[in-house]
């Protein structure tokens, strides 16, 4: 099985919170790529190739909704929760409306939920993987039975 790289993007305009955030997140064994300036968090993600991101929604410059859009016009595998302390229904629809797999609220009052976050961000990579793998053996298998085989005119329908 392919192992999945555990690193994380965070973009956040807050330096105190991407410092409490990378700090606890390292101690869970993962790697931490901290991003302040919403302007250059396409750059991290292009040369990090993280699968995971935790994203601020309210910056100056770019905000997280349009950093989302972005990010899952690229590659809509990247799992991505919002952190906000911006605390509105519409906040909640626009995010998952935008492909947010989760949304965290400020200030966090336990770090544990940011590690459920990022840990059920990569259990979803990680079924991926496992499916992939599976589709791919399938997909072997088939190579191996002949051509004029009624189970491979079956399972080719």
């Amino acid at each position: 099985m392919t192992q999945v790289r555990k690193l994380v993007l965070h973009i956040d305009d807050d330096p105190d919170f991407l410092k409490l955030a990378a700090y606890h997140l390292r101690k869970e064994g993962y790697e931490v790529v901290s991003v302040q300036d919403s302007s250059k968090a396409m750059e991290a993600l292009l040369r990090t190739a993280a699968r995971v991101v935790l994203l601020d929604i309210d910056m100056p410059g770019k905000d997280g909704l349009t950093l989302l859009r972005e990010i899952k016009l690229r590659d809509s595998g990247i799992q991505v929760t919002m952190c906000t302390g911006m605390v509105s229904m519409q906040t909640v629809l626009r995010s998952t409306s935008l492909g947010a797999e989760g949304l965290l609220f400020k200030p966090l009052s336990d770090l544990k939920k940011l590690s459920e976050a990022v840990s059920i961000s990569f259990r979803k990579i990680e079924k991926w993987w496992e499916a992939l793998a599976e589709w791919k053996a399938i997909n072997e298998s088939l190579q191996t039975i002949p051509k004029h085989s009624s189970a491979v005119a079956v399972l080719s329908r």
